[in-house]
């Protein structure tokens, strides 16, 4: 029963995340040619308010899309006792909605009912990249907003706890190669995590070793200082890297020394085909940077919705 299900569970798969070919660069270059530049000037006023933001997008637009396509869902409330995506456990430290919100108003004065909530989440994840030194890209457009929304489809989504075999299985039933997981993981060069996210590899690891022996013991020690055991701070944690603001390479850098926080970051160092693409990286910013873009073009195209929502909280 039990591998029915899972041979199921994979058709059903490749049946919902299939890329979407109709998207295109020039997709509103008729109907909303400004709505680029909309968003760019959002994007830039957010960032100079707060810091924290192009983590916070790029990390949206990776779970939008990791759920039922890019399709905005991640976007919408929830509504009574049916809860939304947003609100589902690995959701409830995204934040930065409002971002969204602004850039939907501002192309909408341009041209009403053009542009989707999923592409507009999808530029401003580019610009988070671009704005914070990393590359940029023309983002393929022409996204349809969804309608549904569940909390609890979000246990689909790869954990900080997966080792290597579960998150090669979660990107390739996404149509990603491994070359995409590795390139994908580089976007933890920006932002913070929470103790919760980490604390499995600093306290009882396994039953031989309270900390995970693959860490730093120096970096280990610092990480059980913000985070003891047993911690109660809501907001304890540890930046993602050095440069937790920059988009650069840091973060394989740091990997190679036994400073990647979660067990998901050490787990691409498990296997001989992704350690070579994590020191090819740590290397060279170009080749991390090409082969993001190539990553997140890919994965941005995973086919959503069927509608332009007016509001990008709740459906048409």
């Amino acid at each position: 029963m039990a591998a029915s299900f899972f041979v199921a569970f994979l058709l059903f798969s490749s049946l919902l995340f299939h890329l979407n070919s109709a998207l295109s660069v020039d997709y509103y270059a008729e109907t909303c040619p400004g709505a680029e530049t909309a968003v760019t000037e959002v994007m830039k006023k957010a960032m100079a308010n707060d810091n924290t933001v192009p983590a916070a997008l790029l990390r949206m637009h990776f779970h939008d899309c990791f759920i039922r396509g890019c399709d905005a869902s991640v976007l919408l409330n929830s509504k009574g006792s049916r809860k939304a995506e947003k609100d589902g456990p690995p959701n409830i430290s995204l934040h930065a909605f409002y971002v969204i919100d602004h850039a939907k108003k501002a192309v909408e004065k341009l041209c009403p009912g053009v542009v989707s909530c999923a592409d507009i989440l999808a530029l401003a994840a580019r610009d988070a990249v671009a704005l914070s030194g990393g590359p940029n890209w023309e983002v393929p457009k022409g996204r349809k907003d969804g309608r549904v929304s569940k909390a609890s489809e979000t246990s689909q989504l790869p954990s900080p706890t997966f080792n290597f075999s579960q998150l090669k299985q979660s990107f390739s039933q996404r149509g990603l190669s491994t070359k995409d997981l590795v390139a994908l993981s580089g976007g933890h060069t920006l932002g913070f995590a929470h103790c919760s996210s980490f604390e499995n590899r600093i306290h009882n690891f396994d039953a031989t070793h309270d900390v995970d022996p693959s860490l730093n013991s120096g970096f280990a020690k610092k990480l059980r200082k913000i985070c003891p055991a047993h911690n109660k701070a809501k907001n304890a944690g540890s930046t993602m890297d050095s440069t937790s603001t920059v988009f650069d390479n840091t973060y394989f850098k740091l990997l190679l020394q036994g400073k990647g926080l979660f067990s998901s970051d050490e787990a691409l160092l498990t296997h001989p085909k992704t350690k070579g693409q994590v020191s090819q990286f740590a290397n060279s910013q170009e080749d991390f940077f090409r082969a993001f873009v190539k990553a997140i073009i890919r994965m941005g195209s995973l086919e959503g919705g069927k509608e332009v929502r007016k509001d990008c909280r709740v459906v048409n």
